[in-house]
Protein backbone atom coordinates (compact mmCIF):
# COMPACT_ATOMS: atom_id res chain seq x y z
CA UNK A 1 0.00 0.00 0.00
CA UNK A 2 3.19 2.26 0.57
CA UNK A 3 3.48 2.45 -2.89
CA UNK A 4 0.06 3.56 -3.94
CA UNK A 5 -0.29 6.09 -1.59
CA UNK A 6 3.11 7.97 -3.05
CA UNK A 7 1.83 6.90 -6.67
CA UNK A 8 -1.25 8.85 -5.46
CA UNK A 9 0.21 11.58 -3.62
CA UNK A 10 2.77 12.24 -6.51
CA UNK A 11 -0.20 12.91 -8.55
CA UNK A 12 -1.90 14.87 -6.34
CA UNK A 13 1.24 16.79 -6.50
CA UNK A 14 1.58 16.87 -10.41
CA UNK A 15 -2.02 18.06 -10.82
CA UNK A 16 -1.13 21.30 -8.82
CA UNK A 17 1.67 22.38 -9.89
CA UNK A 18 0.18 22.05 -13.15
CA UNK A 19 -2.86 23.80 -11.99
CA UNK A 20 -0.63 26.94 -10.46
CA UNK A 21 1.15 26.24 -13.73
CA UNK A 22 -1.97 27.32 -16.00
CA UNK A 23 -3.67 29.92 -13.34
CA UNK A 24 -0.23 31.28 -13.30
CA UNK A 25 -0.21 31.39 -17.47
CA UNK A 26 -3.85 33.04 -17.57
CA UNK A 27 -2.79 35.43 -15.05
CA UNK A 28 0.02 36.26 -17.34
CA UNK A 29 -2.14 35.88 -20.70
CA UNK A 30 -4.53 39.24 -18.40
CA UNK A 31 -2.31 41.21 -18.38
CA UNK A 32 -0.93 41.18 -21.80
CA UNK A 33 -3.94 41.69 -22.71
CA UNK A 34 -4.86 44.42 -20.63
CA UNK A 35 -1.25 45.81 -21.77
CA UNK A 36 -2.42 45.84 -25.25
CA UNK A 37 -5.78 47.12 -24.43
CA UNK A 38 -3.76 49.91 -23.04
CA UNK A 39 -2.16 50.72 -26.01
CA UNK A 40 -5.40 50.62 -27.92
CA UNK A 41 -7.55 52.91 -25.68
CA UNK A 42 -10.43 54.07 -26.69
CA UNK A 43 -12.35 57.47 -25.75
CA UNK A 44 -15.92 59.05 -26.68
CA UNK A 45 -15.19 62.76 -28.20
CA UNK A 46 -17.18 65.43 -28.84
CA UNK A 47 -16.75 67.64 -31.43
CA UNK A 48 -18.61 71.15 -32.63
CA UNK A 49 -19.01 71.84 -35.70
CA UNK A 50 -18.90 75.69 -35.92
CA UNK A 51 -22.22 77.10 -37.72
CA UNK A 52 -24.43 73.56 -36.52
CA UNK A 53 -27.13 73.15 -34.60
CA UNK A 54 -24.70 70.19 -32.21
CA UNK A 55 -22.07 68.29 -32.07
CA UNK A 56 -20.95 65.09 -32.97
CA UNK A 57 -20.31 62.39 -30.84
CA UNK A 58 -17.99 59.55 -31.59
CA UNK A 59 -15.74 57.10 -30.06
CA UNK A 60 -11.73 57.09 -31.23
CA UNK A 61 -8.52 55.42 -30.87
CA UNK A 62 -6.38 57.51 -28.21
CA UNK A 63 -3.27 56.85 -30.89
CA UNK A 64 -5.32 57.83 -34.01
CA UNK A 65 -4.27 60.89 -35.89
CA UNK A 66 -6.12 64.26 -35.73
CA UNK A 67 -6.55 64.04 -39.65
CA UNK A 68 -8.39 60.68 -39.30
CA UNK A 69 -10.36 62.14 -36.75
CA UNK A 70 -11.36 65.14 -39.38
CA UNK A 71 -11.94 63.11 -41.90
CA UNK A 72 -14.43 60.90 -39.37
CA UNK A 73 -16.24 63.99 -38.09
CA UNK A 74 -16.76 64.86 -41.55
CA UNK A 75 -18.03 61.35 -42.84
CA UNK A 76 -20.61 61.53 -39.51
CA UNK A 77 -21.91 64.71 -39.92
CA UNK A 78 -22.43 63.92 -43.84
CA UNK A 79 -24.02 60.73 -42.80
CA UNK A 80 -26.44 62.48 -40.52
CA UNK A 81 -27.49 65.10 -43.35
CA UNK A 82 -26.74 68.11 -41.11
CA UNK A 83 -26.76 71.18 -42.25
CA UNK A 84 -24.67 73.60 -43.77
CA UNK A 85 -23.08 70.67 -45.89
CA UNK A 86 -19.43 70.91 -45.43
CA UNK A 87 -17.57 68.70 -48.12
CA UNK A 88 -15.50 65.85 -47.31
CA UNK A 89 -12.17 67.82 -48.16
CA UNK A 90 -10.83 66.68 -44.43
CA UNK A 91 -7.62 68.91 -45.55
CA UNK A 92 -10.09 71.89 -45.91
CA UNK A 93 -11.08 71.93 -41.99
CA UNK A 94 -9.44 72.67 -38.82
CA UNK A 95 -9.83 71.01 -35.59
CA UNK A 96 -8.98 73.46 -32.29
CA UNK A 97 -9.19 72.06 -28.04
CA UNK A 98 -12.48 73.27 -27.34
CA UNK A 99 -11.95 74.35 -23.86
CA UNK A 100 -8.20 75.76 -24.64
CA UNK A 101 -7.30 79.00 -26.23
CA UNK A 102 -4.46 77.03 -28.48
CA UNK A 103 -3.72 76.84 -32.40
CA UNK A 104 -5.04 74.56 -34.37
CA UNK A 105 -3.94 70.53 -33.68
CA UNK A 106 -1.65 69.30 -36.72
CA UNK A 107 -3.30 66.73 -38.44
CA UNK A 108 -0.05 64.00 -37.91
CA UNK A 109 -0.71 64.53 -34.18
CA UNK A 110 -2.36 62.22 -31.74
CA UNK A 111 -5.53 62.82 -31.04
CA UNK A 112 -4.83 61.44 -27.07
CA UNK A 113 -1.54 63.81 -26.50
CA UNK A 114 -3.31 66.76 -25.35
CA UNK A 115 -5.90 65.12 -22.87
CA UNK A 116 -8.84 66.80 -24.63
CA UNK A 117 -12.02 65.34 -24.83
CA UNK A 118 -14.10 68.40 -26.68
CA UNK A 119 -13.04 69.89 -29.82
CA UNK A 120 -14.16 72.68 -32.45
CA UNK A 121 -14.27 71.91 -36.51
CA UNK A 122 -13.79 74.95 -38.34
CA UNK A 123 -13.49 75.41 -42.12
CA UNK A 124 -10.27 77.04 -43.20
CA UNK A 125 -10.33 80.82 -43.85
CA UNK A 126 -10.00 80.73 -48.12
CA UNK A 127 -7.43 83.32 -49.08
CA UNK A 128 -7.99 85.24 -52.51
CA UNK A 129 -5.68 84.69 -55.09
CA UNK A 130 -4.32 88.08 -56.38
CA UNK A 131 -4.77 88.19 -59.82
CA UNK A 132 -3.67 91.36 -62.21
CA UNK A 133 -6.81 92.79 -62.43
CA UNK A 134 -7.44 92.09 -58.96
CA UNK A 135 -4.33 93.73 -57.68
CA UNK A 136 -5.50 96.99 -60.23
CA UNK A 137 -8.65 97.30 -58.12
CA UNK A 138 -7.02 97.22 -54.91
CA UNK A 139 -4.24 99.79 -56.21
CA UNK A 140 -7.63 101.81 -57.40
CA UNK A 141 -9.55 101.97 -54.17
CA UNK A 142 -6.25 102.98 -51.93
CA UNK A 143 -6.10 106.20 -54.75
CA UNK A 144 -9.78 107.27 -54.22
CA UNK A 145 -9.94 106.50 -50.03
CA UNK A 146 -9.53 108.95 -47.94
CA UNK A 147 -11.52 112.29 -47.14
CA UNK A 148 -11.82 113.92 -50.45
CA UNK A 149 -12.85 110.71 -51.67
CA UNK A 150 -15.64 110.64 -49.35
CA UNK A 151 -16.34 114.00 -49.61
CA UNK A 152 -16.78 113.87 -53.36
CA UNK A 153 -19.22 110.94 -53.10
CA UNK A 154 -21.12 112.57 -50.99
CA UNK A 155 -21.26 116.02 -52.24
CA UNK A 156 -21.17 115.12 -56.01
CA UNK A 157 -18.06 117.61 -57.09
CA UNK A 158 -14.51 117.53 -56.87
CA UNK A 159 -12.60 118.87 -54.35
CA UNK A 160 -9.07 119.99 -56.16
CA UNK A 161 -5.81 119.30 -54.70
CA UNK A 162 -2.84 121.44 -54.49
Amino acid sequence: MGTRENAKKTSNIEVKRSLSEKMLSQKQQKKNNENQKAKNSRFLITVNVLGSAGPIRFVVNEDGNVGGVIDSALKLYARERRLPVLGSDANSFLLYPANAGSDALSPSESIGSGGGRNFVLCKKQSQPHMTESRSDLVNARKRNSGWKAWLNKSFSFKIMSH
